[in-house]
């Protein structure tokens, strides 16, 4: 059958029509938005986690066992749990100096345990906790596991190292925790980092796949300047290291300033090397009001 010219062009434009919107379309699937979303699943570096990328902190002015959170009580502080879950947050970061361990299952207790992630931390230092001992890890992380009530953990940390020379000197509990990781317990491993010294020496050893630091604009709580935290943490990225960011409203000091907080915000999200926002929410209406500033963040991706 002869299709005439007219005809033929006409179906010609449409087909050539169709396929432009089809590329159109895949372009904008394939386009970040413009904005940070506080709730996207991002990589955790080189692990094989996905996290999203805002991680609900349990430890606000946390020590022997309490913190903020605890002291809202059981109730408020599976109110704020659950909260945190319904709004989008995947990742929990609990720890024994906390005394947290004991709340987060029962109050997400219908929800499926893959549907979200733990992060929690090792005390292996004097004091903190109420008992004088210091079992190696063979001993605390069984422990570990009974009092969340899981069989894993998906990221566990030394806390709170200090010591340039921390990887010699922890290397026994390091190379326990590795076992556990072998065997599926434990998901990745990393440290808790307290000064310059301990982030530098995390760089480069091999065992540490991700990093908890410190870091605001204004060096408040942290482990030295923006000017000296910031470069090494970009020396932690380019390793493969995976970071959460503390202290990003200054160890609450900014609850009460919500430019500060903005502006804390936008220059952590503006480094482009700091993964998990890690922040000790003590009401959904904190996490509501920070995860507001983190969508009006621009991206500054090329």
């Amino acid at each position: 059958m002869k299709i005439k010219r007219r005809q033929f062009l006409q179906k010609s434009a449409l087909g050539v029509g169709a396929a432009l919107l089809g590329t159109q379309l895949k372009i904008r699937a394939e386009v970040k938005p413009r904005n940070f979303d506080p709730y996207e699943t991002i990589p955790f570096g080189n692990t094989k986690l996905n996290f999203t990328r805002l991680c609900l902190g349990t430890g606000m002015n946390g020590g022997n066992r309490q913190s903020n959170q605890t002291r809202l009580g059981k109730e408020k502080f599976d109110a704020l749990l659950h909260g945190a879950y319904d709004r989008g947050v995947r990742v929990f970061d609990m720890a024994d100096l906390y005394g947290t361990h004991p709340y987060l299952i029962p109050a997400l207790k219908e929800i499926p345990r893959d549907d979200f992630k733990i992060i929690s931390k090792m005390w292996w230092n004097k004091g903190g906790l109420p008992e004088k001992e210091r079992p190696d890890a063979d001993v605390v992380i069984p422990r570990f596991l009974k009092e969340l009530q899981t069989d894993h953990i998906d990221v566990l940390l030394l806390h709170c190292v200090t010591s340039g020379k921390w990887p010699d000197e922890l290397r026994r509990q390091m190379e326990i925790l590795s076992s556990f990781k072998e065997k599926g317990t434990i998901g990745a491993l990393g440290v808790s980092c307290h000064s310059l010294a301990a982030l530098n020496a995390a760089v480069t050893e091999p065992w540490v796949e991700c990093v908890h630091t410190r870091i605001n604009p204004d060096g408040v709580s942290m482990d030295g300047t923006a000017d000296e935290v910031v470069p090494v943490l970009r020396k932690l990225k380019a390793a493969g290291k995976a970071i959460t960011g503390m202290k990003i409203v200054g160890a609450g000091k900014w609850r009460n300033d919500p430019d500060k907080r903005a502006e804390s915000i936008r220059f952590v999200l503006g480094l482009g090397c700091v993964d998990l926002l890690n922040v000790g929410f003590e009401s959904p209406e904190q996490i509501d009001d920070f995860a507001g500033m983190v969508s009006k963040t621009e991206r500054r991706e090329a």
